[in-house]
């Protein structure tokens, strides 16, 4: 159980005992939650670490939540070749969903996400941080973004999503019976919304959205139930009773009607003695410390009569009781709590009623979250005039006017495209420019268009034609790790170690100033090394920043390598930067 120094420190890091991940009791964990005798329907049976692992997270939850877990109804596989891999690095670096700054609009997340449920928001973020490599998915989603544009049908379907609420997480409430009255109504209201969503995709003849329509269904049985269950606006809690709607159930209605006709009753009651006694400041109260009481002013007292019993005195006013006082409160008080009782037998029995349903509900949950994304990207192609990348078999990218979608965004002067060309016969660029001249930037624009390509959403250009792409390296930026130990020099060199081992002729890289870490003949060695590496063994698409000009000459020794540079010229005393891109 060795862990680093970092993880060790982290707050909240909790220690599970070895035996939790012992691979056989962990099966059979697994078995009895699917309540399955294997799991090869699930692609996992041959898998004993992945089980070993999940049997221990399913014990965690179920250690946490001291209860049933029955919406974890199954466990999928995840293959490497199916995802374009990114390391921690390359997330960072491409500043995926976390900017150092904490402003999440400074990130691609930030600027795609424009979704209309938070379901649709984590699902982007899945997809975001798992860019897909099967073009048939992926092909699929573009052909539904080009649906949603037809007539801008997004609109609608947004229009209606925006009614939605988070059902994803409430269904994971109702099953462990910790739904609240409002997550309730939330979710009848989401239902009550359906069938206009139904409605706004019934004339979509595509086969993805028509799935989608039909795994997000109506539910009119469940709609119905709730609707006759719960008032339209309850209280947060159950424990404050008044939740579910009167009509729903006679004998919690006549609970109720004996503990509301109460204040009739006292009414009634302070009009009889005020006539008895003829005290006409005499009032019958009620409240929760002391109960029912008849109170006088002090002033009065010697007028009392003999069948009150003092109950409190307070500075200028007497408090009384009565024999019939006494018998109402206890019957009132009495129905009260049967009221409230009843009620919630009520509520957890509405919520078994709901939960017999989950999978339809998950199910319906899932479908919303995917039709949310895909409707957010085609308003996202609608506004930032995003075009429909091309998959190819063939090896290679060409992107004609490319733009970095988050510059372009938040910045105030009009972004500059620039195309970018790899091919069998051109794997690495080598690029050269001034500093602020937008080195950093043509590369990461190039990695985010790949990456917003494979996320099934229209990309920032003119045109992209891709072919296959496995992983996604970048080495940009440098700062120390304290944490660990590693200097500047150290995590620089750590990191294109991993990329110098891991990467393909597949893989797309990124690497930016290799060697300032150090000396100037040192970092230009380095440099050389790893690019002469790149382009003669991995033979991966590379871009390589550099400001060691001597690095220019290796377009002379690898037909493969290309010298590109940014532009820029000199106004007056001042420099301006071009951004533009040229060979």
């Amino acid at each position: 159980w060795l862990l680093p120094a970092a993880l060790k420190q982290r707050s909240g890091l909790s220690r599970r005992p070895p035996w939790h991940f012992e691979p056989e009791s962990a099966r059979q964990l697994v078995l009895k939650q699917f309540n399955t005798l294997d799991l090869k329907g699930y692609g996992c049976e041959n898998m004993p670490a992945a089980i070993a692992a999940a049997g221990a997270l399913l014990q965690y939850v179920k250690d946490t939540q001291q209860s049933a877990l029955p919406h974890i109804q199954g466990i999928s596989t995840e293959n490497s070749d199916d995802s374009i891999l990114l390391d921690a690095a390359s997330r960072r670096n491409l500043e995926l969903d976390f900017h150092p700054s904490g402003q999440l609009q400074y990130t691609l997340f930030g600027v795609l996400d424009k979704t209309s449920t938070a379901m649709g928001s984590r699902c982007l973020r899945r997809w975001i941080n798992r860019p897909l490599r099967d073009r048939k998915i992926l092909n699929n989603r573009y052909a539904c973004i080009d649906s949603l544009l037809n007539d801008r049908l997004y609109q609608a379907v947004q229009a209606q999503l925006k009614q939605v609420g988070d059902i994803e997480r409430i269904s994971s409430r109702i099953a462990l019976k910790s739904a609240r009255p409002r997550d309730l109504l939330v979710l009848r209201n989401t239902l009550a919304v359906l069938p206009g969503l139904q409605h706004v995709l019934i004339d979509s003849d595509n086969p993805q959205l028509g799935l989608l329509r039909k795994n997000i269904g109506e539910q009119p049985d469940m709609l119905a139930l709730l609707q006759k269950a719960i008032i339209d606006n309850p209280p947060v809690l159950i424990r404050d009773g008044g939740v579910i709607a009167p009509g729903y159930h006679p004998e919690l209605d006549e609970l109720r009607n004996l503990s509301q006709n109460a204040d009739q009753f006292l009414i009634d009651m302070e009009n009889r003695e005020k006539a008895a006694t003829g005290l006409s400041n005499l009032k019958v109260n009620y409240n929760r410390v002391h109960g029912y009481y008849i109170e006088i002013s002090r002033l009065h007292a010697e007028k009392v009569p003999a069948h009150y019993t003092r109950k409190q005195t307070l500075k200028g006013v007497e408090r009384y009781i009565t024999e019939e006082l006494k018998a109402f409160e206890d019957k009132v008080l009495s129905a009260r709590e049967k009221s409230l009782s009843f009620e919630k037998s009520l509520y957890e029995e509405l919520l078994n009623l709901i939960g017999a349903s989950l999978p339809e509900l998950q199910l319906c949950a899932a479908a919303l979250a995917e039709l949310d994304v895909l409707s957010n990207f085609a308003e996202r192609a609608d506004t930032l005039n995003l075009s429909q990348p091309v998959l190819l078999d063939k090896a290679g990218i060409n992107i004609e006017g490319g733009r970095h979608l988050v510059v372009e965004q938040v910045s105030d002067i009009p972004f500059v495209a620039n195309d970018l060309t790899f091919s069998n016969q051109r794997r690495m660029l080598v690029v050269t420019g001034p500093n602020m001249g937008g080195k950093s930037t043509y590369m990461r624009q190039a990695a985010l268009i790949v990456l917003i390509a494979h996320i099934g959403c229209y990309v920032p250009a003119k045109s992209l034609s891709c072919g296959p792409i496995d992983k996604i390296f970048t080495r940009i930026g440098a700062s120390d790790d304290l944490a660990s130990g590693r200097s500047t020099f150290m995590v620089e060199m750590s990191e294109t170690a991993n990329i110098l081992h891991n990467a393909t002729s597949k893989s797309l890289i990124l690497m930016d100033e290799i060697g300032r870490g150090t000396s100037t003949f040192d970092g230009l060695s380095l440099a050389w090394a790893c690019a002469d590496f790149l382009a003669k063994e991995t033979k991966a698409f590379t871009l390589f920043a550099t400001h060691y000009f001597e690095l220019t000459t290796l377009a002379d020794e690898q037909k493969t390598i290309h010298n590109v540079h940014l532009d820029a010229m000199e106004h007056g005393d001042r420099i301006i930067f071009l951004h533009a891109v040229k060979d």
